[in-house]
């Protein structure tokens, strides 16, 4: 099924102007009500405010949308029974006639499907810890080796196995870069203790990368624009390291397994630190959706 593309963004991606893909998951299932709806629309604005058009991304009643409006984005906010959507949950939710936040997978494959090449969004998912008892790894990863799309990202989640989603990113052939960093971002933490091969320090050298995979016609991957959450708004390491190793206790002793394994690490983190993680995560986002717009806007001036 072929994305319901607003009228906005169908406009803009004809004619070439800069559009920034957002994901809905962090406002169904990332943030408590009222909150979710106001950074929603604050992340919009923030991609308007750079010039660019926003295309926040969800499935509504059966149909992937791509670009919501305000009554739509009040619906992926307040209703109750918004599902989570990865890639492979898109055509149940539309066989359903079902209703969904998408994940990054679903995300990325929707936009591209739309003709949108930059996607910003808080941390990817990657290769959980335990993973050769568990086998768990996102779809995330999968879907980007196969998916040209340009992400924008605080690096991949810290309650995850960081240095073996790095190596599962390099043997997808997925490429990664740190921007204004030779670290690897942590999510809620600046630097996840690994380095990153490549660096990139303006929008247009991100911009030269992407034409750069156009012209030497490779797999169709994505690139990753890992951008490091500003010191001043990280997580206190220490902090986090004690509250996640509690949180994954906590997970072990409570049987959560699956897709309820992020969710619950992500929702004990905000309890166990009085909301300090949920502050470095909307600090990493909005820098990340900033970015994600200069790209955007200088992508669209070379095409």
């Amino acid at each position: 099924m072929t994305p319901v593309v607003s009228e906005e963004v169908r406009e803009a991606v004809e004619a070439g102007r800069p559009v920034v893909a957002l994901e809905s998951t962090i406002i169904a299932h990332g943030l408590p009500r009222p909150r979710n709806l106001r950074v929603a629309e604050e992340l919009e604005a923030v991609v308007r405010q750079q010039g660019a058009v926003p295309a926040t991304i969800a499935v509504l009643d059966g149909r992937p949308c791509v670009g919501l409006d305000k009554a739509q984005l009040v619906r992926i906010a307040t209703e109750d029974g918004i599902r989570k959507l990865g890639h492979r949950d898109l055509p149940l939710a539309v066989a359903a006639g079902a209703s969904g936040a998408t994940t990054v997978s679903a995300t990325a494959l929707l936009a591209a499907r739309a003709g949108v090449r930059v996607f910003a969004t808080g941390g990817l998912g990657g290769v959980h810890r335990e993973w050769t008892v568990t086998l768990d790894e996102s779809a995330d990863l999968g879907l980007l080796a196969r998916t040209r799309i340009t992400v924008v990202c605080a690096g991949v989640k810290s309650i995850l196995d960081v240095p073996a989603t790095l190596q599962r990113l390099e043997t997808l052939g997925v490429t990664v870069a740190g921007y204004g960093t030779d670290r690897f971002p942590g999510f809620y933490l600046a630097d996840s203790g690994h380095p990153v091969d490549w660096r990139l320090d303006t929008p247009g050298q991100v911009a030269d990368v992407m034409r750069a995979q156009d012209a030497l016609g490779g797999p169709a991957s994505a690139l990753i624009v890992a951008q490091p959450v500003p010191e001043e708004d990280q997580l206190d390491p220490a902090l986090h390291a004690r509250v996640l190793a509690d949180a994954l206790r906590a997970c072990e002793t409570r049987g959560v397994t699956g897709q309820g394994v992020t969710p619950f690490l992500l929702d004990y983190l905000v309890r166990h630190t009085d909301g300090a993680s949920l502050a470095a995560n909307l600090a990493a986002v909005r820098g990340n959706v900033r970015l994600a717009a200069e790209i955007a806007g200088v992508w669209a001036e070379a095409e």
